[in-house]
């Protein structure tokens, strides 16, 4: 009996270790990797800790504040507002605040809640999550309806996109979902972000450069449908671009606005979509081989110049009778000034400019792109909305931004500097419950965002998600209002330079107004 259980202990204990290892001493003569070949067992203990590296770091080791590139303060900060609609902190803010940066300049006599110039008076259907009991493991919640306040622009404060055409778009909030292509996302993410928007009511989301599908007009969201270098989903047959595909899309009452991309903040050279994404819903979006890998170029092939953009873009405006804009990435002031200046000689504007800072994300990009191109946010506001007040055309469009703007403080001081809507991706799919994973380019996103695979799209619920989207853009909208309120404005429709302090490493404080003053015209 006692040889019987010692065959069973070999066979159990010893033989298995053995076998793997031996397994993997073989192994390690075969890979094209000098550790792995002259350490065979180290060699894979330290692949093994270098794979799971990057999550160790984000839920062991990197502090609340310095992950790039978002925090883990960032991210919670959007997940308690988007869930609980709260931003409520205990004991203090974990900000650095012997660093250089933007603050806001607080008024000594505050506006009070009742005096804002706010239109809260319609309330409406919403749901947020309530934290019963929180254990070690597991976290207890509830879902509670409630009638809550949409915080909208006064009808007095309306931003107006493309006054002068036909069809003016018409915004009572300033915080839409920025561009997000078909096929970078699914169809579940835009489903259930369009849903959110449209049940906080002023705002929008924008198609990427991917082209208008079904999924972003069946909810009845303000639609900006994005053009870019490939023209997916405005093309021929040969792949240039159709005014007539054009026009079908200008009469759908759900698209509001048009806007041709000719730069994005993370990636300058152009779009870029893995052929594993391209499923047969996304390649008839945009009109391109199922399962093809395809790539944008860094420009519209038929636009050399700032005179063949202007006309392009008034050729559009005629046809479709709605707003058209650009999205940019700024350089520097000089780059700007051929196109304002053309602007002025040929009298033809876009409706809206998009600036897009250069720390902002994509799917997929190269490093060097991403790291090396292209001015931030802030400063890249202060130099174009100079440059259109030292052009004397400062009131002919309205600006976007996008960056890394996913908290109301970050929206406030970019409205300050010059901007009259913001745009968030990130900010977005975080209230979808994205948990930066980084795997936005595999096609295998864990939270079902970034993924057309049905098998990873079913983690993404829309009909739950389209509460946490809601809830996002109203704390957003709060938020801005109750930071307005505190400089002593009655709308965020107020903010300006003046609003706004830089602090220096030394110490020294300077108002924006100050360091970077009005242009004389």
């Amino acid at each position: 009996m006692i040889y019987v259980l010692l065959v069973i202990l070999l066979v159990i204990v010893v033989l298995p270790p053995v076998i793997f290892l031996s397994y993997m001493y073989i192994l390690s003569k075969g890979p094209k990797h000098s550790i792995i070949r002259s350490h065979p067992f180290l060699g894979w203990v330290r692949y093994f800790l270098e794979k799971i590296g990057p999550e160790l770091r984000q839920y062991w080791f990197d502090s609340d504040t310095e992950a790039k590139p978002f925090s883990r303060d960032d991210f919670i900060g959007v997940v308690r507002a988007a869930k609980y609609r709260t931003d409520i902190i205990a004991f203090g803010g974990k900000r650095d605040y012997e660093k250089p940066g933007y603050y806001l300049s607080n008024s000594m006599f505050p506006k009070l809640t009742s005096e804002l110039k706010v239109d809260n008076d319609e309330l409406v259907p919403g749901k947020k999550y309530e934290i019963t009991r929180e254990g070690l493991f597991s976290r207890q919640e509830k879902i509670i309806d409630q009638n809550i306040k949409r915080w909208l622009l006064h009808d007095d404060d309306i931003i107006v996109v493309g006054e002068n055409r036909r069809h003016p778009w018409r915004l009572k909030g300033m915080f839409g979902a920025s561009a997000t292509s078909y096929g970078a996302v699914g169809e579940h993410y835009i489903q259930s972000t369009g849903s959110g928007a449209y049940m906080a009511g002023g705002s929008w989301i924008n198609t990427g450069e991917g082209g208008v599908a079904d999924v972003h007009l069946a909810t009845g969201v303000d639609v900006v449908s994005q053009i870019g270098p490939g023209m997916f989903g405005f093309r021929d047959d040969t792949g240039h671009f159709s005014i007539e595909e054009y026009k079908q899309k200008a009469s759908n009452p759900h698209i509001k606005a048009f806007e041709l991309k000719f730069a994005q903040g993370s990636k300058i050279r152009g779009g870029h979509l893995e052929g594993i994404k391209v499923n047969e819903k996304i390649a008839a979006a945009r009109k391109v081989p199922v399962g093809k890998t395809v790539n944008s170029p860094n420009r519209f092939e038929f636009l050399t110049s700032p005179e063949e953009t202007l006309r392009f873009v008034q050729t559009l405006q005629d046809a479709g009778g709605k707003p058209v804009g650009i999205k940019i990435v700024v350089g520097d002031s000089q780059r700007l000034d051929p196109f304002f200046q053309a602007m002025i000689d040929m009298d033809i504007y876009p409706d809206f400019i998009t600036v897009d800072g250069s720390e902002g994300g994509s799917g997929a990009t190269f490093k060097a792109m991403a790291d090396g191109m292209g001015l931030p946010l802030y400063p890249a506001l202060l130099i174009l909305d100079d440059t259109a007040r030292k052009f004397g055309v400062r009131n002919r469009f309205k600006i976007f931004a996008s960056g890394k703007l996913i908290t109301p403080d970050k929206v406030a001081i970019a409205l300050a500097l010059g901007a009259d809507c913001v745009n968030s991706a990130r900010g977005f799919m975080m209230a979808n419950g994205c948990i930066l994973a980084m795997q936005c380019h595999t096609g295998k996103c864990p939270t079902g965002i970034t993924t057309t695979d049905a098998k990873y799209q079913a983690a993404l619920a829309p009909e739950e998600k389209q509460w946490r989207v809601m809830n996002y853009i109203l704390q957003m909208r709060e938020g801005v209002f109750s930071l307005a309120a505190a400089c002593g404005l009655e709308s965020p429709r107020g903010l300006s330079r003046e609003h706004v302090v830089f602090t220096s490493e030394s110490g020294r404080t300077m108002r924006i107004v100050d360091l970077f003053p009005y242009p004389d015209r």
